[in-house]
C-alpha cells in the first residue's frame, strides 16, 4: 500500500509524485554489480547475475574485492601476491565458463578487482560503474550473524536494488 496517496490514485499520479532522481531514463538496468570471492554462495550469485544480465541485455560487473590483511602484512605474508593470485584464479575461471556458454548464452561482462574491505569495495564498486542492481552470495560465516554481513549491510545503505542469493 502506498500511503500518502488518495486511494483512486492512479500509477500516473504516484510517478509524477516521485523525485526526479527515482529513475535514470532507462527500461531495465543497464549495469548489475555482482560480489565474487570463490565461496559457493557467491559463484550463484555470479550465475543468478549472469541470468539477469543476458535477459536484460545488461553488462555484468563481476567485482573481486581484495581484503587487506595488515596483521599478515606484519607477520611477513606477500598479502598482495596472495590476493592478486585469487582475483587471477577468479577471473581465469570466468573465461573458461564463459568459453563453455559461448553460442548458448552470451553475456557482456567486465571483471573488476578493488582493495579494502568487502562492503566498501562494492559500494566503491556501484558508484563507479553506476550500477543499477548489486547481487551478492549469502554469508556463509556465522559470525555475521551477530556483526552483519555485507548483504545487509548493501541493503540498509539504501542506494540501489540488492539481490541477496542463498
Amino acid at each position: 500500500m502506498i500511503t500518502g496517496f488518495a486511494s483512486g490514485a492512479s500509477l500516473a499520479d504516484v510517478v509524477d509524485k516521485l523525485p526526479a532522481s527515482f529513475e535514470r531514463g532507462t527500461d531495465g538496468p543497464k549495469v548489475i554489480v555482482v560480489g565474487l570471492d570463490g565461496s559457493e554462495s557467491s559463484w550463484r550469485a555470479a550465475a543468478y547475475a549472469a541470468g539477469l544480465a543476458r535477459r536484460q541485455h545488461a553488462l555484468l560487473a563481476v567485482v573481486y574485492v581484495q581484503p587487506v590483511m595488515a596483521a599478515g602484512a606484519a607477520l611477513g605474508a606477500s598479502v598482495a601476491d596472495t590476493t592478486g593470485e585469487v582475483a587471477e584464479e577468479l577471473l581465469r575461471e570466468m573465461r573458461e565458463a564463459t568459453e563453455r556458454l559461448r553460442g548458448v548464452f552470451e553475456v557482456r561482462w567486465e571483471f573488476h578487482t578493488f582493495r579494502g574491505d568487502p562492503y566498501n569495495g562494492l559500494v566503491t564498486a556501484a558508484d563507479e560503474l553506476k550500477a543499477d542492481a548489486v547481487v551478492v552470495g549469502a554469508s556463509e560465516q556465522a559470525g555475521h550473524r551477530i556483526v552483519g554481513s555485507v548483504a545487509v549491510r548493501l541493503v540498509k545503505a539504501g542506494r540501489w536494488p540488492v539481490t541477496v542469493v542463498p
